[in-house]
């Protein structure tokens, strides 16, 4: 079964960046689509990214295009986002997640992490 372990969240100022990391362990992925989503208090879980395990093929949502990258470490069952020029509005709790139908959505989504919180002070 595949479990997934976020880390890398933190109290940032803005315009400061942040890594985050999701460890992949258990059943082969490889045929995987992976993301990050992301959970302010008060609103909807969102998009945020979305990379092929294989194919390393990505996707971002608008709102994090050109500052935020999502990649892979396949030797070290590893996904990352790196966020750069972090925006108040990027508060939220992140979370990766696994099982992917799609490079867009949560569709199809059948295991996630626990979450790890990120937050920007402006």
């Amino acid at each position: 079964q595949v479990q997934l372990a976020e880390s890398g969240g933190g109290l940032v100022q803005a315009g400061d960046s942040l890594r985050l990391s999701c460890e992949v362990s258990g059943r082969s992925f490889s045929s995987y689509i992976m993301g990050w989503f992301r959970q302010a208090a008060g609103k909807e879980r969102e998009f945020v990214a979305a990379v092929g395990w294989r194919s390393g093929s990505t996707n971002y949502a608008d709102s994090v295009k050109g500052r935020f990258t999502i990649s892979r470490d396949n030797a070290k069952n590893t996904m990352y986002l790196q966020m750069n020029s972090l925006k108040p509005e990027d508060t939220a709790v992140y979370y990766c997640a696994a099982g992917l139908r799609s490079y867009r959505d949560d569709a199809g989504a059948n295991k996630w992490g626990q979450g790890t919180q990120v937050t920007v002070s402006s």
